[in-house]
């Protein structure tokens, strides 16, 4: 959406045009590779892209609040006060939970006026809900004149997700939506919140989103239920070495896991995370190297540890991936974000993107009933307020 149709809406839901709101963009992420380690306080991978979330926003007066959103119905208003519990299934839990985040610090905030604008597939898994987190972060940071850190706004919206929206996410999300730069992924140890800036140059390979269409409902599956196996596999596994966390294990540790743990499927997601872990570390090194190709085995491998370790790909995400490995030009693809549904992240070769996108797609859909769509994204930077000159 233009910055003028933004502004255009804006003015028609909340009038006064002599007094001009500011405007905000925050992106989505995708994860290039390091799935369900971030939790695990292990390696992970991302990028910011360049769609994502735009916010106006105006203050006014009142000690209250006003928002809406241009892709959902129905909007949310009241004193700041009233923001104590969420509302069920509401958009707008999202901005809430950070409003309440500021609230809590004990920053005093007048009234605003926020009208929201996504462009990034609902339920997708490219991080709609940390895009939308941190765009009203960094809005109310600069228009308020908080002076919080880019760090402190990535946990304050990480710790809105999980004491007001009830999601028990990592803090990758949040911190590649904030710390984001064009055509560089974010290399975050999320154990220590150090991180560094990892050229990422595809060179003669596109990369391709595609999303499933099968819609993800992180609360609704078994994203907590996964993190609650990984915390028991580190209390059993314990007399291997005083861990808190399973990425403090080697790969070497895995033949010693069976000793120690009794159930299976535990074992699988504690074999996952070490694995995963150390393919991080390992497509650091092969992207400084350039070596586009070993980087794209360790996104295939990733993916077949998370759908047989780690259960959480299912029949959509399962037959995308495989049919794109099918097609010549393809160097590697997989899962990403939480799973059970939302998108793959391909490398293929950029004469052949346009044809995988129709022969992929066409085999898909003939498989799943289901049309898939493809983003050829670019990598951008984080989010922050937009310059309206």
């Amino acid at each position: 959406m233009e910055n003028k149709q933004l502004l255009e809406n804006f003015y028609s839901r909340y009038g006064n045009r002599d007094n001009p709101p500011v405007l905000f963009f925050s992106p989505g992420r995708v994860n290039l590779i390091g799935e369900h380690t971030d939790y695990n306080s292990g390696y992970v991978l991302p990028c910011a892209l360049n769609f994502g979330t735009w916010l106006a926003i105006r203050k006014k007066s009142e000690k209250s609040f006003e928002m809406h959103s241009i892709n959902f119905p129905g909007g949310i208003s009241g004193d700041f006060t009233e923001i104590t519990t969420p509302l069920a299934g509401s958009w707008g839990n999202y901005p809430a939970g950070v409003i309440k985040e500021f609230l809590d610090r004990g920053i005093s905030l007048t009234g605003c006026e926020m009208l929201f604008y996504g462009d990034i597939p609902n339920g997708a898994g490219l991080s709609s809900s940390a895009s939308i987190e941190m765009v009203t972060a960094v809005a109310l940071n600069h228009i308020f004149r908080t002076e919080l850190s880019t760090m402190e706004l990535v946990k304050l919206c990480q710790h809105a997700e999980n004491s007001f929206v009830g999601m028990n996410c990592g803090i990758m999300d949040q911190f590649a939506v904030g710390f984001g730069k064009k055509n560089c992924a974010l290399f975050i140890n999320c154990g220590t919140l150090d991180y560094s800036i990892v050229p990422f140059n595809p060179g003669i390979y596109s990369l391709v989103i595609a999303n499933t269409n099968k819609r993800r409902g992180l609360t609704d599956s078994k994203y907590n239920e996964r993190r609650a196996e990984c915390e028991r596999a580190v209390e059993l596994l314990q007399p291997i070495r005083e861990i808190s966390s399973l990425t403090e294990l080697e790969v070497s540790d895995i033949i010693k896991f069976p000793q120690f743990i009794s159930d299976e499927t535990v074992v699988r997601r504690a074999r996952h995370v070490v694995t995963e872990n150390a393919r991080v570390l390992d497509a650091v090194e092969k992207l400084a190297k350039g070596d586009l190709i070993s980087f794209g085995r360790l996104m295939n491998q990733s993916h077949d540890s998370l759908k047989d370790d780690y259960e959480v790909t299912g029949f959509e995400l399962d037959t995308l991936v495989y049919e794109a490995r099918k097609f010549d030009g393809v160097i590697g693809s997989r899962m990403t974000g939480a799973g059970f549904g939302g998108c793959t992240v391909t490398l293929v070769q950029k004469e052949k993107a346009q044809s995988f996108t129709e022969t992929v797609g066409k085999a898909y859909k003939s498989i799943t009933g289901i049309t898939p769509d493809f983003y050829f994204p670019e990598i951008g930077n984080g989010a922050s307020i937009i310059d309206q000159k």
